[in-house]
């Protein structure tokens, strides 16, 4: 099965295909950097980072290209606020954002332009459009007229007309620069500075560049005219994806991405994220909380849904991805725990990326399910039945293992799923964290220091200091370690 998606230009799923062969440019809106990261945030950069991951999976070379804006009046209000500047407010939360972003597990992007590093491609941009008649300057601002660009709409589907008999006089109240412009729904390229704001020197005066043309000029600098794939979140289709359709392509000519997919919105509790309601909630926030949601388990709950539709953030929704977690975990563990004691080689767990010969033991029927399902728009909730399949019969193999000392599952078979599991986790970027490989994730004890206070409990035994002997299986049982006495004098553990 060929790998398709949904294109929300065409409203339709297309198989996709790559302007070269083999190769995939993607560029992604990213943060406006005033403060630190929502649940929203970690849901796009989520989803779009698993859509690279799975792309690399299938043999494609990828370059992704995400931005940060840097210019912005809501970092200049934040400024204001802080009594700082617009530089050290876009630094500080830039350096939060990688910082939530690594305990998510998401990949850097090959490449972070700035709109304050992009400012020479920006004003030839805006220059290029007012020489071909799509924009005009007044007053010290520069305007897209939008009524030239026939396309117009196109992506959202937004006709003008109907947008203008909606208004009902709204726009002119609304924004106070409507006597600069043409027409009411013209907007910004470059806007002129105002007295204490931050600005650059331009042929149109000092002043700074609009939102949207910083996106059309980075994605030409750092990709070229027409890339593969768009994408960001919903809410960014109309104006923002829209603008950027209509200043890349009145200059240009060509299509400025063949695929635009966008992400659905979170929801808490059936209402839309918003700080006006209160339910506004930072990663740093969710993950530091006394409750202590696991990164991963955040990343699950975003992959449990489909990217396109929304997600209700529920307190029962996420105790219930926290227990699912905790199952997949258990199978990813399984090989750390029980490959010894299965006669594994030393070294299994380090397994390369798909297509290596260290994945030559891979199951092969579980990785069709599971690309069968993914390729069909990106369909992860249909990858994660297949991981879930694989880590309960491991999960149950392991309960077997710590109660009857054996298997009668040959141990090639538990190998290759186990080398399954991992492999497929890993595309979806869910993988256990380094510590819990070898430890409870608990009370930190190694395989070696556990197996090292067995022994001296059984030294205890065998002298008859029940005392001791109990007080040293006490202390595993609060570090998370559990031990079964057999009758043939050995005993087994395992990890709650």
């Amino acid at each position: 099965m060929a790998l398709s998606l949904y294109n929300s230009l065409t409203r339709r799923q297309e198989p996709f295909e790559t302007l070269e062969p083999g190769k995939v440019k993607i560029y992604c809106c990213g943060v406006t950097v005033y403060d630190y990261c929502h649940l929203g945030h970690a849901r796009a950069y989520i989803v779009w980072d698993t859509v690279r991951r799975y792309l690399l999976w299938r043999g494609y070379q990828v370059r992704y290209v995400q931005n940060f804006t840097d210019i912005d009046d809501k970092i200049l209000n934040r400024a204001r606020e802080e009594g700082s500047s617009m530089a050290a407010v876009a630094e500080k939360y830039t350096q939060a954002y990688f910082e939530d972003m690594k305990r998510l597990n998401i990949l850097e992007a090959d490449e972070y332009p700035r709109a304050t590093h992009t400012l020479d491609g920006i004003k030839r941009l805006i220059h290029e459009l007012q020489q071909t008649g799509y924009a005009y300057p007044a007053d010290g601002d520069v305007y897209y007229r939008v009524r030239r660009f026939r396309e117009y709409g196109k992506l959202s589907g937004r006709n003008l007309e109907d947008m203008q008999a909606g208004a009902s006089g709204r726009v002119e109240v609304e924004d106070p620069e409507v006597a600069k412009k043409e027409d009411p729904y013209d907007f910004a390229l470059w806007k002129a500075a105002k007295p204490g704001e931050p600005s650059w020197e331009s042929p149109w005066g000092g002043g700074r560049p609009g939102w949207h043309i910083e996106c059309s000029a980075m994605v030409r600098q750092c990709l070229g005219e027409t890339i593969d794939i768009h994408c960001g979140g919903e809410d960014l289709k109309f104006p923002h994806h829209e603008n950027e359709i209509a200043q890349s392509e009145a200059v240009t000519g060509n299509p400025l991405a063949r695929y635009w997919m966008h992400n659905g919105f979170i929801n808490v509790d059936g209402e839309k994220m918003a700080k006006s309601l209160g339910n506004f909630t930072t990663i740093r926030q969710l993950l530091d909380s006394a409750a202590g949601l696991e990164p991963m388990a955040l990343r699950l709950f975003v992959l449990q849904a489909h990217y396109r539709k929304p997600i209700d953030f529920t307190p029962d929704a996420i105790a219930s991805t926290q227990n699912s977690w905790h199952t997949l975990k258990e199978g990813l563990q399984f090989g750390y725990q029980y490959g010894k004691q299965l006669g594994w080689r030393e070294g299994d767990g380090e397994m390369g990326r798909w297509g290596d010969g260290e994945n030559s033991t891979l199951h092969n029927s579980y990785v069709k399910r599971f690309e069968a399902a993914v390729d069909s728009d990106f369909n992860f909730p249909g990858g994660l039945v297949v991981l879930f399949e694989l880590a309960k019969e491991l999960r149950r193999e392991g309960n077997i293992l710590v109660h009857e000392g054996k298997t009668e599952t040959p141990s090639a078979t538990l190998e290759s799923q186990w080398h399954t599991l991992v492999n497929l986790a890993r595309v979806l970027g869910l993988e256990v964290p380094p510590e819990d490989e070898t430890t409870s994730g608990v009370g930190g004890l190694t395989d070696a220091e556990i197996e090292s206070l067995i022994q001296q409990r059984q030294a205890a035994r065998k002298a008859r200091n029940f005392a001791e002997s109990d007080r040293i299986r006490n202390e595993l049982q609060a570090q998370g370690i559990t031990l079964i006495d057999s009758p043939d004098g050995v005993t087994r553990w395992h990890r709650n």
